[in-house]
């Protein structure tokens, strides 16, 4: 009896592991390769954005804000397309509030051809300003690619902008959102304030 039911648990130990292999077979991987893809889409769309800033005025290639000048890798800088360019004319600070309509994206993955969208404030398909109000918050709180672009932002402008995963999420990752992203944001800014002040925009959420 001792020696049957040996034989039986090896064969259920088989069957498990063949059916284990037959599942993991079956897996599909969201981001293959992951770390390598993001930093060389980013490296090679930042030298593209590089050769043409200094000719073509809606692309911009844009330090961390807190970085010396000396500092000049791909991964210190944001790389921003402009869709819209706004009547505003004050920049935001670092320590301002800002008003933003915006749709945040991963680089296409497996089951994302145009990448899978983690954050927005739109409540409809397409930005609409009219009907979606823009989400509120300290830029001093969000990822320093995001910082960086607030801070040369003035009122109405739309923005394209890719963040490299150093200025992001970095090696980590941040509430499913994977380790090594780049991360592309759809961003409108509506308005900012300082500190201690109001804005109209401001008043009708208060």
């Amino acid at each position: 009896m001792k020696r049957n039911a040996f034989h039986i648990l090896v064969f259920l130990l088989a069957v498990a592991g063949l059916s284990s292999c037959k599942e993991d077979d079956n897996t599909v991987e969201e981001y293959p390769d992951w770390q390598a893809k993001n930093e060389a889409y980013f490296n090679n769309l930042y030298k593209e954005a590089v050769s043409e800033a200094g000719t073509n005025p809606k692309v911009k290639v844009i330090r961390k804000w807190s970085l010396p000048e000396t500092r000049k890798n791909p991964e210190d800088f944001i790389v921003v397309k402009v869709l819209k360019q706004g009547t505003g004319t004050q920049l935001p600070l670092y320590t301002d509030t800002a008003l933003v309509h915006y749709q945040g994206r991963l680089l296409p993955s497996t089951t994302f051809p145009k990448g899978r969208i983690f954050d927005q404030s739109w409540t409809t398909t397409e930005f609409n300003p009219s009907t979606n109000a823009p989400r509120k918050f300290a830029i001093s709180s969000v990822v320093d690619g995001f910082a960086t672009a607030l801070q040369n932002m003035k009122a109405g402008d739309r923005w394209l902008i890719y963040i490299p995963y150093q200025l992001g999420y970095g090696p980590k990752g941040n509430n499913g959102i994977p380790a090594y992203s780049t991360l592309v944001f759809d961003v409108t800014l509506a308005g900012s304030y300082h500190p201690k002040t109001t804005t109209k925009e401001n008043k009708k959420k208060n």
